[in-house]
């Protein structure tokens, strides 16, 4: 990848990068990033406070599903954009766009023009998802690729401490629209960090068009999926005529989506990307692992309070296992992966660890103390953690540089709808099993033990999607790592 970028800066008269220019747009790119996963999770403690201010408290959930629809559906399109008209140009535009949401955000005066807000906001942050792996991608070999994945779950991991942390004292102290103004003074020392830097990066392939048609027909067919996963059991039945027909309205745009690929002179995800076994395989197991991950980080807070009997606040201290465990797995295999020919071992000895803990979890749930649940979490946080650099890499090192954007949007992309998914199939079984979804502390003797058990199904189905992760990694084919420089310990098998 060095030898790429160096001939195409000769190629184009550019400044090759220094070793410090690249660890500033790293830097740069990372914060653009924290500023999007920060505004994932920021808005959910001030929620009620923003129902009493602007008034119709009944689309609150708009707040959240505006910025989960537009961010998830325009991963894909960056990727492409990117590698068309190159990295800076459009990491510059999709901040831009995130910060432009955030201003129309902090000055909303009533609910309606808050939910715009937050739909430009994710039209913006999922650019800032899927650009922040490309230009790393572009800056680091792939050998040496896998220790950045840990500073991206480290990233994760502070978004999901500090933005309930600070969104809580906004709104209680302060005032909610704080929650919106924080981004402007951070997307400008991210616009500053990185520009000139980034003027170095080459493009990939600027003479390839944008196919607009393919763009919608994605859009609208992600649009109408989520909307199906987060009105489904809550809003309105699954099998009600509302869900159905928008599950019938998804299945007929991918269908057409699919068509387009097949048919356009340029499609938008080329055929090469989508047709390369790696990319299929390590993009599927990445959708069924986060389905995993971010469907048991939602449902653990519900079973700390409603089985354990903690408050909210300790609750979400309590999440500091599995999230400090997903960095630790992420990093510990990041700086393995140079070091073994065989790395993919390394993210299917993770995942097999993680579906025997989650197992355990599921069969101790009716009795486990508050310290097992700790221990328990955090080593299935470890297991999962590994498989993030092994997939991302993987993909990345399948396809040449000019499909580096489309393949890392595709993967990005797949990660959120995964995390959708994991949330409304978990939902759907905790409903079914009538767990205590809006209580708090309220189980005690032989009910605790009840729902305890009940819980249990929710994490062996969590299990489940592990196990179908480590199934498709399984069968992903494995292409030797390119680039990196030597290192002293020897290559293991």
């Amino acid at each position: 990848m060095d030898r790429i970028v160096q001939d195409q800066n000769a190629a184009t008269g550019r400044t090759p990068l220094s070793e410090g220019e690249k660890n500033t747009i790293i830097a740069g790119v990372l914060l653009s990033m924290l500023l999007a996963a920060l505004d994932q999770a920021i808005v959910a403690p001030a929620m009620p406070t923003i129902g009493a201010a602007l008034g119709h408290a009944s689309y609150l959930p708009w707040i959240v599903t505006g910025y989960l629809l537009t961010a998830t559906a325009m991963a894909p399109l960056y990727g492409r954009i990117s590698d068309v008209y190159g990295r800076r140009p459009t990491m510059y535009a999709a901040i831009l766009i995130f910060l432009a949401g955030s201003l129309i955000s902090a000055l909303a005066t009533n609910m309606l023009v808050l939910v715009v807000g937050r739909a430009v906001q994710g039209i913006g942050g999922g650019g800032l998802f899927a650009l922040t792996q490309t230009v790393i991608g572009d800056l680091v070999p792939p050998k040496e690729r896998a220790r950045y994945a840990a500073w991206i779950s480290g990233t994760w991991a502070v978004a999901s401490i500090a933005g309930p942390l600070l969104g809580g004292i906004f709104a209680e102290h302060l005032h909610w629209s704080l929650i919106f103004w924080i981004n402007l003074p951070l997307g400008a020392l991210a616009m500053l960090i990185i520009n000139n830097p980034l003027k170095k990066l080459p493009v990939a392939a600027r003479d390839h068009s944008i196919d607009g048609l393919g763009a919608t027909v994605l859009v609208v067919a992600t649009s109408l999926l989520l909307l199906a996963l987060n009105w489904g059991g809550s809003t309105y039945s699954w099998s009600s005529p509302q869900i159905l027909g928008l599950l019938a309205a998804s299945a007929l745009s991918w269908a057409l989506f699919a068509a387009r690929l097949l048919h356009a002179a340029e499609p938008l995800i080329s055929l090469e990307v989508l047709s390369n076994r790696i990319v299929l395989a390590g993009t599927l197991s990445m959708f069924l692992l986060q389905a995993a991950s971010i469907g048991l980080s939602v449902y653990l807070p519900v079973y700390l309070q409603a089985v354990l009997g903690l408050t909210a606040g300790e609750s979400g201290m309590a999440m500091l296992g599995l999230l400090l465990g997903t960095v630790a797995g992420a990093t510990t295999s990041g700086k393995l992966v140079p070091r073994f020919v065989h790395y993919k071992r390394i993210a299917l000895i993770g995942i097999a660890f993680g579906v025997v803990c989650l197992g355990l979890f599921a069969h101790l749930a009716g009795s486990a103390s508050l310290t097992v649940v700790e221990v328990l979490t955090t080593l299935i946080g470890f297991g999962i953690g590994t498989s993030f650099p092994v997939a991302t890499v993987s993909v990345q090192n399948a396809v040449d540089h000019a499909h580096l954007g489309v393949a890392t949007g595709v993967l990005t992309f797949l990660r959120s709808l995964g995390g959708a998914l994991g949330v409304a199939a978990l939902g759907t079984i905790a409903l079914s099993r009538h767990l205590p979804l809006a209580g708090e502390g309220m189980a005690t003797g032989a009910a605790q033990v009840t729902e305890g058990n009940a819980f249990g199904v929710i994490f062996l189905s969590a299990a489940a999607m592990l196990a179908g992760s480590f199934l498709i990694l399984c069968l992903m084919p494995e292409k030797p790592l390119r680039g990196g420089a030597p290192v002293e310990a020897p290559m293991v098998e």
